[in-house]
């Protein structure tokens, strides 16, 4: 089992280091699916365009043996044979070559998907260090896995290849017997026959690869625990300093709140445990709103700021412990208790005016 830093990587990659993983060109692909892909797409389009590319074959070939005897070497000759050759390689070797060109970018599309990566474009330094190129070809396991891969690979193929050309071969001693087409006749078939037969042993072959490069893909993705724990760190954020950020955010809160204190209108008490100061503005908020909430000793610094600054206090143990439920700090109260507190606003409202009025006399 892998280690860094003492641990064992026993965990899965995460979804996060695949992605980066992927930006950085890094997937799980298998080159023998794409080397099936081509060999299986030249099969299918030789056997769908066996006849046509056979008689292609017979055109070129008879023009070209029909004029053996007469063919005078020239530079006019020699120019219409080189056009007649790349019409030939036109109409019957290229379209085969853009097939397979075009399913073999389908099958790479297959296994990872759609992905510009810039980061697996951009130049590397330790790519052009001979020194980590040599060690990269010659003293790492993977060159030797690969040969030793592409060794079986070759001698399973070779040897199903040989079996199955052998008949073939001991077939073709009475070839000498066919007229031309016959010939490309018979040429067309076997080779359907024989790359058939060689896809099948090569469909195992690349389907087992595609298996094991996935397999070893995930493996050295494999992460630590510590690993795991660090990334989900970064994303969700360190707990510890997290815990700091919201300490703060009601620090400044709780700061806020009292600094709006003096600002309301009335502080429902119940007397000590609990204190909520209210304000309402007739004709802006519908119902009176609560600037100030506390409990306990936040309860008592509400009250201290309150007669600081002549807050009226009204003392109502019931009211000021629904408030204090269910209400938050700029939240109207509940329709239930409006009337209770309306009643109490309206005698505090009542005073005030009485002063005023006093005041002016």
């Amino acid at each position: 089992m892998a280690e860094q830093n003492g641990q064992e990587k026993t965990e899965q990659p995460t979804s996060k280091k695949l992605t980066d993983t992927r930006e950085k060109g890094q997937v799980a692909r298998s080159q023998e699916l794409n080397s099936l892909a081509v060999f299986t797409t030249g099969l299918l389009v030789l056997y769908f365009t066996k006849d046509y590319l056979g008689d292609k074959l017979w055109s070129m070939s008879t023009y070209i043996f029909s004029s053996l005897d007469t063919l005078e070497i020239s530079i006019n000759i020699l120019s219409m044979y080189a056009l007649k050759a790349a019409l030939f390689f036109l109409s019957t070797v290229f379209p085969i070559l853009l097939g397979i060109v075009v399913i073999s970018l389908l099958v790479g599309y297959g296994q990872v998907g759609f992905k510009i990566s810039p980061k697996a474009l951009m130049p590397k330094a330790n790519k052009l260090n001979p020194i980590t190129g040599f060690k990269n070809s010659f003293l790492s396991s993977r060159p030797l896995f690969e040969l030793l891969k592409s060794t079986v690979k070759l001698g399973a193929i070779g040897l199903f290849s040989y079996f199955i050309l052998e008949d073939m071969v001991l077939n073709s001693i009475g070839l000498v017997n066919f007229t031309i087409i016959e010939i490309v006749e018979y040429m067309m078939d076997n080779s359907v026959e024989f790359l058939w037969r060689v896809s099948l042993v090569y469909a195992v072959i690349a389907f087992v690869d595609f298996a094991y490069q996935r397999k070893k893909f995930l493996k050295d993705l494999k992460m630590t625990k510590q690993e795991v724990k660090e990334e989900n760190k970064q994303l969700e954020g360190d707990p510890q300093i997290k815990s700091q950020i919201r300490g703060k955010q009601m620090e400044m809160a709780k700061k806020r709140m009292l600094q709006d204190i003096p600002t309301a209108d009335v502080v429902i008490t119940n007397p000590t445990h609990f204190a909520v100061a209210l304000k309402y503005e007739v004709g802006t908020t519908a119902a009176p709103k609560v600037v100030a909430k506390g409990k306990d000793l936040l309860a008592q610094k509400i009250k201290k700021i309150a007669k600081e600054n002549n807050v009226p206090m009204h003392e109502d143990v019931q009211l000021a412990r629904a408030l204090y439920k269910a209400c938050d700090v700029g939240q109207e109260i509940p329709d239930n208790l409006f009337k209770a507190v309306a009643q109490i606003l309206a005698y505090i409202f009542k005073l005030k005016e009485e002063k005023k009025r006093n005041s002016i006399i």
